[in-house]
């Protein structure tokens, strides 16, 4: 019987995603993701209570994109990004926090009563709901970021 593996402290720093969240992004049955992590299609790691766990490189790898993260949210807008609190200034009754969504970095500028009502610090995991009137598009000169 091979014996669970379990991610290294420190030395992983990917993401890792339940099972049922990961057949979720890749569209599949959870029966067929144990089948293909049987057959050694899929990368997948056990956690310390031997659940599977995937990381979400291998959906990454599968899909072509990363996985969406769950907001938890039943809120009709489409665009929203999960992610966590970088930084919060406020000054006098507004505020500007800084939130860290996968590889973007967003600014919201909101009320000082809803940072405090919200209890918003750095290291708070949070859901950006963007919902605008129009999106403009440019061209800039020089490589892409």
């Amino acid at each position: 019987m091979a014996r669970p593996q379990e991610p290294k402290p420190g030395s992983d720093p990917d993401r890792l995603l339940p099972v049922g969240q990961a057949a979720r992004a890749l569209g599949i049955s959870l029966d067929t993701l144990r089948r293909w992590d049987r057959e050694g299609s899929i990368r997948v790691v056990r956690d310390r209570a031997n659940r599977r766990m995937v990381p979400a490189s291998e959906v990454e790898r599968l899909v072509g994109r990363p996985p969406r993260p769950a907001t938890g949210s039943r809120l009709s807008a489409r665009n929203r990004l999960a992610g966590v609190v970088r930084n919060v200034q406020t000054d006098g009754v507004m505020a500007v926090v800084e939130i860290e969504a996968g590889p973007y970095v967003l600014a919201a500028a909101i009320t000082r009563d809803a940072v405090e009502e919200l209890a918003l610090a750095p290291g708070v995991t949070v859901v950006a709901t963007i919902k605008a009137t129009s999106v403009m598009v440019s061209r800039e000169e020089g490589p892409a970021r």
